[in-house]
């Protein structure tokens, strides 16, 4: 069975297991996982373990295509493919699984922890309602894009909406206009953010599948500066469908409930600096690092502090610190928000460690191989609307933009490992995030969030919301491109 039809299976699995068995992320990408790895063959799995010169100097294949003999110096590196080809298959998916844990089950844990201090203390709510007096109820929109593009960083997408939402209604009862105006200005940003920029789970898990080639501060910083180009596309978008389209306020008794789930009126919400710590300080420093690195300067300090991990906890510290200042909660208060966001966190954890060790299998196809000897030279540009295009089916057909992140991460990641690339894989991986926007629709549960949230029908919010995804998701995919070919950072 070759690569190609190994990925086919892997893929199938997970769309139909999702839409059409109602399983559950974790259980598609598992079951993805395991019968790709009982699948693949020996060959494959041996030839997946050695480097390019190391499969050129192969000689005297055996009958399943393992050497029966190793060139002088290679031994080591045939020994540690044969030991791999020869492990049993589950062995390999949880040996990958476990590597998917460890590297993101801190960082997810602790966002969690920093988004539901954030909501729970006020200081949330204090960064929008500072952001909305800086710019004034005419730059109202371009507040709520501000406010949920920085909020989207810690937290989840769905939590941004249910808070920045009542805001929206609010103005809309003040002002009679621009409904769909607000609506989609909170949506651009925090979509975006929620696809673009780490610890979010499905960038946070992408950065990982190109290794040492991009770092979660690269992806940090590239994430925040295509971010602003797309979101300002979707801001653009917003204004003209506002002037086209007038969508009617409708109240409903889903969305109160939702909304009062989220907001605390206890007491004053805590200062604009203190609510924007713990979302700047894991930025400043992971970023910081690797602005060091890409100088070549080393401090250790900084070496230190700019670890994923400790970033992260330090920020989680600063969160649960101003959740116990801000008087809003006490005791057993703060006790319960954090195990409620480790709660939340764990079965993110769980989706993108099952989705880690899914493309960990596929890499073991050596589908990587197979298509970067096809793309050379500055051709290897055209694996950027690959990964975006390829991304943007697997969103489609099965609603979740993690999902579909973490899927195609496990494609396009060994595929760069094993190119040449004429620019910054960190490219890629932007692409990939860009790619999880389109398309919207029945399948996705945000889509639902959204038209329940404001009153819309599905149509509306397909003609309204799902197009300026689109919109937002192709500005993206051009301005990576161009830059690949123009700023390539290689």
């Amino acid at each position: 069975m070759g690569p190609v039809t190994l990925l086919s299976i892997g893929v199938l699995i997970v769309v139909a297991g999702i839409i059409a068995l109602r399983w559950h992320p974790f259980i598609a990408l598992t079951a993805a996982g395991l019968t790709v790895a009982a699948l693949t063959p020996a060959d494959l799995l041996y030839r997946s373990k050695l480097d390019a010169a190391q499969r050129a100097a192969l000689v005297g294949e055996g009958s399943r295509g393992i050497p029966m003999a190793a060139p002088a110096g290679m031994e080591k590196a045939h020994e540690s493919a044969l030991a791999h080809a020869g492990k049993w298959f589950v062995a390999r998916f949880t040996d990958a699984f476990g590597k998917g844990c460890g590297d993101i089950a801190l960082v997810i844990a602790m966002a969690a922890i920093i988004g539901q201090c954030l909501l729970d203390s006020g200081g949330a709510k204090r960064i929008v309602d500072s952001l909305m007096r800086l710019f004034g109820v005419r730059g109202t929109p371009f507040a709520f894009a501000g406010s949920a593009f920085t909020l989207g960083i810690p937290v989840f997408f769905d939590t941004v909406f249910y808070l920045l939402m009542p805001l929206g209604k609010a103005l809309r009862r003040e002002t009679g206009k621009d409904y769909l105006l607000y609506i989609l200005t909170i949506v651009a940003g925090a979509t975006m953010a929620h696809s673009l920029v780490p610890p979010t789970p499905g960038p946070l898990t992408v950065a990982g599948y190109f290794a040492d080639q991009v770092s979660i501060g690269s992806m940090m910083l590239g994430g925040i500066v295509v971010g602003l180009v797309t979101v300002s596309a979707g801001i653009a978008f917003a204004y003209w469908a506002n002037r086209r389209w007038e969508i009617p306020f409708r109240e409903s008794e889903w969305a109160s409930r939702e909304e009062s789930s989220v907001h605390h009126e206890a007491g004053p919400p805590p200062s604009l600096w203190l609510s924007l710590f713990p979302i700047i300080l894991p930025v400043v420093l992971i970023g910081g690092q690797t602005v060091l690195e890409a100088m070549e300067r080393d401090l250790p300090a900084m070496r230190i502090l700019g670890d994923k991990n400790i970033a992260l906890i330090l920020s989680a510290g600063a969160a649960v610190f101003l959740l116990i200042r801000s008087k809003r909660q006490a005791g057993g208060g703060v006790k319960e928000a954090v195990q409620g966001a480790l709660s939340s966190g764990g079965i993110i954890i769980l989706i993108t460690a099952a989705g880690s060790a899914f493309g960990s299998v596929l890499k073991d196809t050596n589908i990587a191989e197979l298509i970067s000897n096809s793309i050379e030279g500055r051709e290897t540009i055209l694996l950027i609307p690959i990964a975006f295009l390829v991304t943007a089916l697997i969103r489609s057909a099965q609603g979740s933009a993690t999902v579909a992140m973490i899927t195609a991460g496990g494609m396009v990641g060994p595929i760069a490992l094993g190119t040449e690339l004429s620019y910054s894989a960190l490219y890629l991986a932007l692409a990939i995030g860009c790619g999880s926007k389109p398309i919207s629709w029945a399948n996705d549960s945000g889509f639902w969030v959204i038209g329940r949230m404001t009153g819309m029908t599905p149509l509306e919010t397909f003609k309204t919301v799902s197009m300026m995804m689109l919109v937002m998701s192709l500005a993206g995919l051009v301005v990576l491109v161009l830059g690949a070919w123009i700023l390539p950072l290689v």
